[in-house]
């Protein structure tokens, strides 16, 4: 098994930071030299290709999966080349600002409620100095590279201090330990390669027929199979709102507990986040999922899924077989630490009935 290089990101549900290693290895032995990385998330599966000698196409439909691409895959400078700029932004006095109203909280005892009943994110002290930071970033009017390599160091940043369970949909009620340290921004862990990666931030879809690679990597957002959940838990939009207004600096109209972003309700979802069924009995996302492998013109296609996914283990496996052939089924049993390789379809969709199992599917495309 491959070792993985050295990724950074922000706490993300459905990480693959565990599946680095896998992916990794299950492509090392195809004649494979650019990757599509479909649904790029927090970047960590595009880094590691990056680092790993690939050359990286990244996309993703959210404005903070972009702007980590854009610091890790576009960078062209050393680490020590944004010292002067990172010690800058330590050191901007803290504001009163509109995420501190919004997002930051008094320690009151050691309680996140606050007066208006409403657990925050952040403790206030952070809040004045991300207020400060992100006011001040913006009136630098940064090139692209060096503005994402600052927010990505203020989300970095962020991302160790605050009060939540790893998502912006709720908050702890009482104050996390980590919340109390001080904001504090380092460089990111940028790297140089002798490759031309791309970034985009566009529906897949539309995206997919333009694409010149050898190899999509897909995960998908399949969302949970427990029909009790309501729909509204799994949308990745509403579950990181807060590093999209950060990156957009756009004080959107808020609502609820949370005070997520208005346009993260439901009805703004991306398709691939619908997990109704159509009329044929079809879930609107898998078959999304179907009209991106027919516009790929990649060779191969990894496919991730999870066994907690709502796509049946039965329809995605039909839906593959329609377009190539599935050359290899990696199984990844997290719970009893169980790693195996396995050709046969019906074995396959035995296991899936097994929860916290992923699995990758390497398909070959006709």
């Amino acid at each position: 098994m491959l070792i993985a290089p050295q990724t950074e990101s922000i706490k993300y549900i459905g990480s693959k930071l565990t599946l680095l290693p896998y992916i990794l290895d299950i492509i090392q032995d195809l004649n494979v030299k650019t990757v599509f990385d479909g649904f790029a998330g927090t970047t960590r599966v595009s880094q590691a290709l990056a680092k790993s000698g690939y050359t990286v196409i990244s996309n993703d439909i959210a404005i903070w999966s972009f702007i980590f691409g854009t610091c890790y895959l576009l960078n062209t400078k050393t680490r020590e080349d944004y010292t002067a700029l990172i010690t800058h932004l330590n050191n901007v006095p803290p504001v009163d600002g509109w995420f501190t109203t919004n997002y930051g909280g008094y320690v009151n005892d050691g309680l996140a409620i606050q007066a208006d009943g409403l657990k925050k994110p952040w403790q206030i002290h952070n809040t004045r100095k991300l207020d400060g930071i992100r006011h001040e970033i913006t009136k630098l009017n940064l090139d692209p590279l060096d503005n994402a390599v600052a927010l990505t160091s203020l989300m970095l940043a962020l991302d160790k201090v605050d009060n939540t369970m790893g998502h912006f949909t709720s908050y702890l009620s009482k104050w996390s330990a980590r919340s109390y340290k001080q904001l504090l921004l380092q460089i990111p862990h940028v790297f140089i390669t002798n490759k031309s990666h791309t970034v985009y931030q566009q529906d897949i879809i539309t995206l997919a027929p333009i694409i010149n690679a050898d190899l999509a990597y897909l995960d998908p957002p399949y969302g949970s199979n427990n029909e009790k959940m309501p729909s509204s838990r799994v949308r990745y939009s509403a579950y990181y709102h807060l590093w999209q207004t950060i990156c957009a600096c756009d004080t959107p109209e808020i609502f609820g507990k949370a005070k997520r972003r208005v346009d993260t309700k439901d009805c703004n979802s991306s398709v691939f986040e619908d997990y109704k069924k159509q009329d044929n009995g079809k879930f609107i996302c898998l078959e999304a999922l179907q009209r991106t492998i027919v516009q790929l013109r990649t060779e191969w296609v990894l496919l991730s899924y999870s066994s907690g996914g709502r796509a049946t283990a039965s329809d995605l496996s039909d839906m593959l077989y329609t377009h190539g052939d599935i050359v290899k089924i990696l199984n990844i049993n997290y719970k009893n630490n169980v790693m195996s390789y396995t050709q046969s379809t019906k074995k396959w969709l035995r296991e899936t009935d097994t929860p916290n199992v992923e699995y990758l599917f390497l398909l070959h495309k006709r």
